[in-house]
């Protein structure tokens, strides 16, 4: 793929202006999160943090004022480990429409025992997928109410060697930390794109697109303090890494053209241009195992159940031509 004639090439630190647009960033207190939101105020944009910590968000919205002057900035309450809580979460959002969300917040646990949210699903699967696909379910009107809305899902380059266990979607027979966190972003993948070939059967003007952020490491990220320091032992212990990744702040650059570049089409997934592992942004092709669509239709299925959240209805709009 290339970039249209009429379209300049893009550049990571001079993202176009979204003056007017309002983007909601879920974890946008910390890692990723973080940077994408960062990056997005910078164009003008209204964007609003979804966070479980109202003071960590209040810690990240001053460090991004402190970098970019004038930022409109605003944070919502938001655990997507409480499905019972999402609604209610939207509605504070207080906006007549939306024109982006990045579904980014995630759980990573590196060690058993295997945890459960307050709803019965396995942490991370029910964080890092089912509450996303709550979330989507209620944000969908004000999404349908904007001009030519995105979702954005990062997915992550762990999920790239997993595969789903429809039967066992809640590691409930055999729960590795590192394999169940994978399987739960590889979910939170087939989602994207599969929720986008929804969105496309209805005619609407809403687009799904999935991304990575390669491999991003904290010693590789620039200082935000007090939200993230890089020590100088930790510089020097990550420069070796920096010839095959990078840091979180460029992890957050597929996110962000994924939110704002015109030449981004539904159904397409994007991640760093080296390897997949770090680099500028460009389009993938989809890799083989996400493109089964009979296991994203059961995946869908099973989503719905467990949530009680019905989106096999989406709202449409005829899309923006």
């Amino acid at each position: 793929m290339s970039y249209t004639s009429s379209t300049p090439p893009w550049d990571v630190g001079r993202p176009p202006r979204a003056d007017g647009r309002v983007f909601l960033v879920t974890g946008g207190n910390a890692g990723i999160g973080y940077f994408v939101a960062e990056q997005l105020s910078a164009t003008g944009a209204t964007v609003v943090l979804g966070s479980r910590d109202p003071a960590k968000a209040e810690v990240a919205m001053a460090s991004i004022r402190s970098r970019v002057p004038g930022a409109r900035l605003r944070a919502v309450r938001l655990d997507l480990a409480d499905l019972s809580s999402l609604r209610t979460a939207v509605e504070s959002l207080d906006v007549e429409r939306l024109d982006a969300v990045v579904h980014n917040a995630g759980v990573a646990l590196d060690a058993p025992p295997r945890r459960e949210t307050a709803d019965g699903h396995e942490l991370m699967f029910g964080t890092n997928h089912l509450g996303h696909f709550a979330l989507t379910h209620w944000l969908m009107p004000l999404l349908s109410a904007a001009g030519a809305a995105r979702i954005v899902t990062m997915g992550s380059f762990a999920a790239k060697s997993e595969r789903l266990d429809i039967d066992d979607l809640q590691s409930r027979r055999d729960y590795r930390p590192k394999r169940t966190y994978g399987r739960s972003k590889l979910a939170q993948m087939y989602f994207g794109l599969e929720l986008d070939r929804r969105l496309r059967a209805v005619d609407s003007n809403v687009a799904s697109v999935v991304v990575h952020p390669g491999g991003a490491l904290d010693s590789l990220t620039p200082s935000r303090p007090p939200v993230h320091t890089r020590t100088a032992g930790a510089r020097l212990r990550g420069a070796p890494a920096a010839l095959l990744v990078q840091g979180k702040h460029a992890g957050a650059w597929p996110a962000v053209r994924a939110v704002l570049d015109p030449t981004v089409r539904g159904g397409q997934m994007w991640g760093p241009r080296v390897l997949g592992l770090r680099g500028e942004p460009r389009p993938e092709r989809v890799w083989n195992h996400l493109t089964d669509t009979s296991v994203a239709a059961r995946l869908w299925d099973a989503s719905r159940d467990l949530t009680g959240v019905d989106l096999g209805t989406i709202p449409g709009q005829p899309r923006a031509r």
